[in-house]
């Protein structure tokens, strides 16, 4: 099957999983907590987002060379999504942040109303998740680590 031959896929999907592996054992050495979840989460240190495509910008630039269109398209396309991480994305987990205090403050105002507590609706409500986006460093170590792996893993195409 020819899926399996291409090289840029293959780099980028390594850098997605090395990013979202290797972020238990930076959380592990910075703050002590153990959270095996961080592989399947959003945000943290490093961008996988930003590993993905500079991986795969790299395998295109490596395998169709760095004047060819196709590298044209996934440089660009590999611009908007660290900007889109480090800037939208950032920006939309703070105001989740802010609604998330909102909404706990409305919480306290509210449990002293009567009968309050025994509406359940209000007991499963789900917080916003307020990790979505990068931090400008995330985002750098993010696709530094893109472009080191598709250059170490083009040996063994």
């Amino acid at each position: 099957m020819d899926l399996f031959l291409n090289f840029p896929l293959w780099a980028a999907l390594a850098a997605i999983v090395f990013a979202q592996v290797v972020k238990i054992p930076i959380r592990l050495i910075v703050t002590k907590e153990f959270k095996p979840g961080l592989a399947f989460s959003t945000g943290g240190m490093p961008s996988s987002h930003s590993a993905a495509v500079a991986a795969l910008t790299t395998g295109v630039g490596i395998v169709e060379g760095v004047t060819s269109t196709t590298f044209a398209v996934a440089c660009v396309f590999s611009i908007i999504i660290m900007f889109d991480a480090s800037g939208v994305r950032r920006q939309a987990g703070e105001q989740a942040v802010v609604l998330n205090q909102l909404i706990k403050d409305f919480q306290m105002f509210v449990d002293g109303a009567k009968d309050w507590n025994k509406k359940e609706e209000f007991e499963k409500r789900q917080e916003l998740k307020e990790l979505l986006g990068h931090q400008p460093i995330e985002v750098f170590f993010g696709g530094l680590s893109g472009v080191l792996i598709a250059f170490l893993l083009y040996p063994l195409y």
